[in-house]
């Protein structure tokens, strides 16, 4: 574990952590100090695996299996989270699906799709969560949003209103929940290397190029979700921080 636990005693549920960005918050909260709950979707295997890259650093970890964009799954998973570690002080809203689709052929059924698993998700995970983030005293919701959502791309009306509204959501929760000492920011990364299984790469990487040179790595994004989870930065909220190398300058 790392040198500076300055996340011990403490509990985060991380959604849509089995792989990618997910994982490496995953891991990274873990290294500070935190027992760790990863969720998944469907896939076992990749949420046993981050538990396991954790128990074997010498943390602690449980796993539970939730479709976080169903409100009966959330109110599972957030017993579960629990019933594992007894409480819960952090959680970040990371669960997506990425998918673009021209707006012309864009039924109905894909932007709910969309929308629910990104932004649904991330109400039904707050306030499902609210209880025991109130109980901790030292709250944080972190929400991944996205770089598109600020620049704008073509075929991702879906995947840009979801990861704009985490931002209005992030600071409208920021104004409700400070009176319990709940911090709540938001995480914007830009281009980074991921895997995406099967899916190509976003047509509209291909516009744009970091100033530093080169995509950013997951771990870089999971640093700064650290950050804003720990006591370091109690006095930051409501907050949207881009993480993407120069690309897009706020």
């Amino acid at each position: 574990m790392s040198d500076r636990d300055d996340l011990s005693g403490r509990v985060a549920l991380v959604t849509g952590s089995g792989r990618n960005i997910g994982r490496a918050i995953a891991l990274a909260l873990a290294n500070a100090g935190a027992a760790v709950v990863v969720n998944a979707r469907s896939s076992m295997a990749e949420a046993e695996a981050v538990a396991e890259e954790i128990r074997r650093a010498g943390g602690r970890a449980a796993v539970t299996l939730a479709d976080v964009s169903d409100p009966k799954a959330v109110e599972a998973l957030i017993d579960a989270a629990v019933g594992a570690f007894g409480r819960i002080d952090v959680l970040v809203n990371n669960a997506a699906v990425r998918k673009e689709t021209d707006f012309a052929n864009l039924h109905y059924a894909e932007w709910r799709e969309i929308i629910s698993t990104i932004l649904d998700s991330a109400y039904l995970c707050s306030h499902a969560a609210l209880p025991h983030l109130t109980a901790s005293g030292t709250g944080a919701i972190v929400n991944i949003g996205g770089l598109s959502s600020f620049t704008g791309a073509a075929g991702r009306a879906h995947v840009i209103a979801a990861k704009a509204g985490l931002v209005g959501l992030t600071r409208a929760l920021a104004h409700d929940l400070a009176r319990y000492g709940i911090t709540v920011n938001c995480v914007a990364p830009g281009l980074i290397d991921t895997s995406r299984g099967s899916g190509k790469e976003p047509a509209h990487h291909a516009l744009h190029a970091p100033l530093v040179g080169r995509r950013g790595r997951p771990e870089e994004i999971a640093a700064l979700v650290r950050f804003l989870s720990g006591p370091d930065a109690r006095y930051i909220t409501g907050q949207t921080i881009h993480a993407n190398g120069g690309l897009f300058m706020s």
